[in-house]
């Protein structure tokens, strides 16, 4: 009897062990091989225009200094940020960007993108108006962002554009609902509605983190 209430509080030692672990590890995993990827752009680029200019190592990848290539790439973006407020560069911006929105085929990838990542940094971001909205049921709620509030395009002058993420995924699903079917979340912000959904309600939301 002895031998199985140690095996169950090693094992429970092991789950809290996991619990405690695995968020960080997951975290650094993920942290570590984003700066790597960023951190090859340039030498790779740099390889690939010019094969004799770097050099390759043993193992034939583009010789690099560990970290230059992340400081390089992050400074050529917010270069680009910088410059592109001027009135000269933010015309050519909006001369490239008009001529890949009419360029069929790649029109529809590149305004894809574009709303996409506007939707979470850009001027036009999106995902700022928290919701809880009703699809199914009357007595189901979901998390929700609104998208759109008018959609006269679609015939629907009562309706509203709802984005429902789902929990423990980068996906999510769209819907058209009625406007009184649709709460707007006002005690708390929406970074931490997003961080509930996805997790699936296992996140708290403190007191002192509402609005």
């Amino acid at each position: 009897m002895n031998w199985k209430a140690s095996l169950g509080k090693l094992l429970q030692y092991f789950l809290q062990g996991l619990i405690i672990i695995a968020p960080i590890a997951i975290t650094i995993f993920g942290v570590v091989n984003l700066f790597n990827w960023i951190d090859g752009i340039l030498p790779n680029l740099v390889h690939n225009l010019f094969p004799s200019m770097i050099g390759t190592d043993e193992t034939g990848s583009p010789k690099r200094i560990p970290g230059l290539g992340f400081v390089v790439v992050i400074l050529i973006v917010l270069m680009i940020g910088y410059i592109s407020s001027s009135f000269i560069v933010s015309r050519l911006v909006d001369l490239f960007d008009s001529v890949l929105e009419k360029t069929p085929g790649i029109k529809i990838i590149y305004t894809t993108l574009k709303d996409f990542f506007e939707a979470f940094a850009g001027n036009k971001r999106k995902f700022d108006k928290a919701v809880l909205v009703s699809v199914e049921s009357t007595e189901v709620w979901r998390v929700g962002f609104i998208t759109q509030e008018e959609l006269r395009e679609f015939g629907l002058q009562e309706y509203v554009a709802v984005y429902v993420p789902q929990s423990y995924a980068f996906a999510g699903h769209l819907y058209f609902v009625k406007k009184e079917r649709v709460r707007v979340l006002t005690d708390i912000s929406s970074a931490d509605a997003m961080k509930f959904a996805i997790s699936g309600g296992v996140t708290e939301i403190d007191d002192d983190e509402r609005r």
